[in-house]
């Protein structure tokens, strides 16, 4: 684990099994998505394209290595918080751009009912999201939840600028209290998969059961459930005024 304040090591422009920057479509994403003549300019382009291209679905986890790699999830054309950030992360990498993974828990995460009955609690551990070096500093971008999916439910997207941390969540467009950090996990130039998996079978149990890498939700369509909840207000795990 890294320091927030520390520079660049190779390690954060490598490839490792999980986050595969030498993978071909990884490369050919970057080539494709890394717009600009800046290293600012490239990162928001790939950032938005991960967030827009690849679709948030948290009900299709799988914690295997391979199920984790950045490589399938920009072949699946979907995933959940973790893998997003991990397939940032490599498509920044293969840009030439030094980039790690960070993680906090997180309450409120988005989700629907069927998800928080299962979770049985509003905590979402290691929600992920990238670290990039911009400009001489660790610049935060969180490409999880794409822009169609935010409209869905009634959230404001995270934007990146490359120039400041973009990895709240905090209100909906209604000023309605949202994401909330409960705490941070710190940032890694490798994923850490056996922690998180470990973490995931001691919280969630039901969601997680037994030593099994894949959800208790695989079976089930996230859309489908979001669209039978979005009536008007947003899905969270309880919104709450904003004071």
């Amino acid at each position: 684990m890294n320091a927030t304040t520390d520079l660049p090591t190779p390690a954060d422009l490598s490839a490792t099994e999980a986050v595969d920057a030498a993978h071909p479509a990884v490369q050919a994403f970057a080539q494709a998505h890394a717009v600009g003549p800046t290293d600012r300019e490239r990162a928001v382009s790939l950032a938005l394209a991960v967030r827009d291209l690849i679709r948030y679905d948290p009900y299709q986890i799988d914690l295997s290595p391979t199920g984790m790699r950045a490589s399938t999830c920009l072949q699946q054309g979907f995933g959940w918080c973790v893998p997003k950030a991990v397939l940032l992360t490599a498509v920044c990498r293969a840009a030439g751009i030094p980039a790690r993974l960070g993680f906090a828990d997180v309450r409120n995460h988005l989700s629907t009912e069927r998800m928080r009955q299962t979770m049985q609690t509003d905590v979402f551990a290691w929600h992920g999201y990238t670290d990039i070096w911009l400009n001489g500093a660790w610049r935060k971008a969180t490409p999880a939840f794409n822009l169609s999916l935010c409209e869905r439910f009634g959230l404001l997207p995270l934007d990146f600028d490359g120039e400041t941390d973009s990895i709240y969540h905090p209100f909906d467009k209604q000023g309605q209290r949202h994401m909330e950090y409960i705490c941070q996990r710190g940032t890694y130039s490798d994923l850490p998969l056996a922690d998180i998996t470990a973490t995931f079978h001691k919280l969630y149990s039901s969601w997680m059961p037994g030593t099994a890498t894949a959800s208790a939700l695989a079976g089930d369509n996230f859309l489908a459930d979001v669209d039978q909840e979005v009536g008007g207000t947003a899905v969270s795990a309880g919104t709450t005024p904003a004071a």
